[in-house]
């Protein structure tokens, strides 16, 4: 039940986990001094087990620290952080053609081409946000040029890196509007009030028509480049994350646009992908499933994931506060009891990334090759920063 004496102790809650265990865990353990930029493989207490570096993980550190000086407090701490990981990033991250590597050694050679356009589109919300920070024009600039080139580059992301057979099945993932969405949203102070326009609603068309399947109401994650849907491991795959995730951005960009209508569809669809994804027998949502209940293809499927609950309980607490619907805020609080019971790590601080299907941990890492710095800071600080507006402004009884 939403009242004010539960709104003020979730609201605590949030904001002491992000400053209390989760950022004294990475400023202690992940700074690179010696060789620059960010260690992400770190174990539960901290520990360094691998020093390779992923080129959006470094960005995503970067606008992590950023964001926070800019939109909590002009801490030079958090931007002397931010600072050392842009410098990485400037002198290693890109090739000669401006596209960002997908990693590198500890010392910042390249280990990985730049195949995965998602390096990009960090590395620029990175840029953007550090300049945001600083007024440093080569930044605003590195940011624009790569936008620029995420757009050309938007039809076919991997290019010659691509390993499958285009012609045969010209797939198109729904990773890439929804994070372009984000992207064009974050940037918009660089890219102008036009062009945040024209970008939007391409994007918010593509996610909400080409990748919703209107029966099921459900986001699939790969459909074929004319939209259709295709029965097979690829085509009927659903990740309830993404789909949640998704309709976060979507409603912040449609909350920009004044879209009300396309907020109330977002919610839909984001209850509609918890009621699919929700796992009945042990609670916790699914890594992945099968649009028509066939085996999936993942092995991982029935895992549960740190970055799953967080964006869905930010996407939620999102959601309520732009339309009241309470069926948000009921789920909210079942999905705030499962996370915070098996996620976070009171003895060592930070999140364990990694649950089996029974909620235990899988592993005992706290960050690698795909967690870093990012989620868990990003959703506890927007999940706290909305249960204060909603304190501030809603009154509930």
């Amino acid at each position: 039940m939403l009242n004010l004496e539960s709104l003020k102790k979730y609201k605590a809650q949030y904001k002491n986990e992000l400053f209390d265990n989760v950022i004294p865990f990475w400023v202690n353990n992940s700074i690179d001094i010696d060789s620059g930029g960010f260690i992400t493989c770190l174990d539960r207490e901290g520990n360094v087990y691998d020093t390779d570096k992923f080129i959006w993980l470094q960005a995503r550190q970067v606008w992590t620290f950023s964001m926070l000086y800019n939109r909590h407090e002009n801490k030079q701490e958090w931007l002397d952080i931010a600072t050392h990981g842009i410098n990485f990033l400037k002198k290693h991250g890109r090739n000669n053609n401006g596209d960002w590597y997908f990693s590198l050694t500890q010392k910042g050679k390249p280990l990985v081409e730049p195949y995965n356009i998602f390096s990009d589109c960090f590395a620029a919300l990175a840029f953007g946000e550090y300049a945001l920070a600083t007024g440093d024009d080569t930044c605003t600039n590195i940011a624009s040029t790569t936008f620029s080139n995420i757009l050309s580059r938007q039809n076919n992301p991997k290019g010659k890196f691509n390993k499958s057979i285009y012609a045969t099945r010209p797939l198109k993932s729904f990773s890439l509007p929804m994070i372009l969405a984000n992207l064009t949203f974050e940037l918009k102070w660089i890219i102008g009030e036009g062009s945040f326009k024209k970008h939007s609603e391409q994007f918010l068309s593509e996610i909400m028509n080409t990748f919703l399947d209107k029966e099921l109401l459900l986001i699939k994650e790969n459909v074929v480049t004319s939209g259709n849907q295709l029965d097979s491991f690829e085509g009927r795959l659903i990740n309830p994350g993404h789909g949640i995730e998704g309709m976060g951005f979507v409603m912040d960009v449609a909350n920009e646009l004044g879209r009300k209508e396309v907020i109330n569809k977002a919610v839909e669809i984001m209850i509609s992908t918890l009621e699919f994804g929700w796992d009945q027998k042990h609670e916790g949502i699914f890594y992945f499933m099968d649009a028509k209940g066939k085996p999936p293809l993942s092995l991982e499927w029935d895992q549960k994931l740190w970055w799953v609950h967080l964006e869905a309980l930010f996407s939620l607490v999102k959601a309520f506060s732009l339309t009241g619907d309470k069926r948000c805020w009921a789920w909210f609080e079942k999905i705030h009891q499962y996370t915070w019971a098996h996620f976070p790590d009171p003895q060592f601080g930070e999140w364990y990334g990694y649950l089996n299907r029974q909620g235990d941990p899988l592993l005992q890492i706290k960050g690698g090759k795909w967690k870093g710095f990012f989620h868990v800071p990003r959703s506890l600080f927007r999940i706290w920063k909305v249960l204060e507006e909603l304190e501030k402004n809603k009154k509930p009884s």
